[in-house]
């Protein structure tokens, strides 16, 4: 057989898509977790999106001339994001995952990005030992809750969408917790009408993008992030991504009725700087 990559074309949504759905199915439930995806529709419409998106680095892998997977690479940020990485179930163990993981970390260096992240599925050995072998260190475990929307003001704080404005507050605020900024998903996020923040005493405090599993949020402190929870109409996708080492806000989801679905591992290679502040993953990191 003969594996080579190449850039992903529109044409490609609907085999990518399917082989996705398929991937992230046969895995989860072999774990007896439910999918990540709904259907093969919604696979296909996100990662057609990815793949029309200026801001994302595409790749596709072939044998022999056929579609076998595909990986994405987030270019919007100072650091890179990674995913969703995915091979047809039927060619597991045949190099083409690490091929594909290849492909877009020699793209995140050839950009000259200070880092490249991903969030790994921790009932997923294989993927976790990949990810070590090419260089990635595993940092912070994450819990991924879902459960009705808890639909609650919290007194003192103000929730409200986040305009053009906002951006230079949120970005500095995302820069003072991890040391560097993701405007550029926060653009992307505004433009959509999905980003919000929450304000204290007159002032921005804490931001989402939104809350969900493709979403990440940082606030001055867990209250802040509260109230953006608390606030969020639902949790799209599978969930939103606490950091299991936070207890306090961790006990606050669970005791207003969110559930633990999944844990997950979010892993680093480059520029890392341990967050001082309150924050929430998105599935990229």
């Amino acid at each position: 057989m003969t594996l080579s990559v190449r850039r992903s074309k529109g044409s490609d949504a609907g085999a990518v898509g399917e082989i996705c759905y398929r991937a992230f199915k046969a895995i989860a439930e072999a774990h007896n977790y439910p999918p990540d995806f709904p259907n093969a529709d919604a696979a296909i419409g996100f990662l057609g999106t990815l793949i029309g998106h200026p801001r994302f680095f595409d790749v596709t892998a072939e044998i022999d001339g056929k579609i076998v997977g595909s990986n994405f690479l987030d270019e919007r940020n100072p650091i890179s994001g990674v995913g969703p990485i995915t091979v047809d179930p039927s060619l597991q163990n045949e190099g083409a995952g690490r091929v594909l993981m290849q492909a877009v970390m020699e793209r995140s260096a050839e950009r000259t990005f200070a880092g490249i992240r991903l969030v790994q599925a921790a009932y997923h050995p294989r993927s976790l030992a990949l990810y070590l072998k090419l260089g990635f260190d595993a940092r912070e475990a994450l819990a991924c809750l879902q459960g009705p929307a808890i639909g609650k003001a919290m007194p003192g704080f103000a929730v409200r969408p986040a305009t053009a404005d906002d951006l230079p507050a949120c970005n500095r605020l995302c820069s003072l917790v991890h040391g560097h900024e993701r405007g550029g998903e926060l653009a992307d996020a505004l433009a959509q009408g999905a980003a919000r923040v929450v304000q204290r005493a007159g002032r921005i405090t804490g931001y989402a993008t939104p809350i969900a599993f493709f979403g990440h949020a940082v606030a001055e402190t867990n209250d802040d992030l509260k109230a953006l929870i608390a606030a969020a109409e639902s949790f799209p996708g599978p969930g939103v991504l606490v950091p299991s080492r936070n207890g306090q806000l961790m006990r606050w989801c669970l005791g207003e009725g969110l559930r633990i679905r999944q844990t997950m591992t979010l892993m680093t290679m480059g520029l890392y700087n341990p967050p001082e502040g309150a924050w929430l993953p998105s599935v990229l990191y």
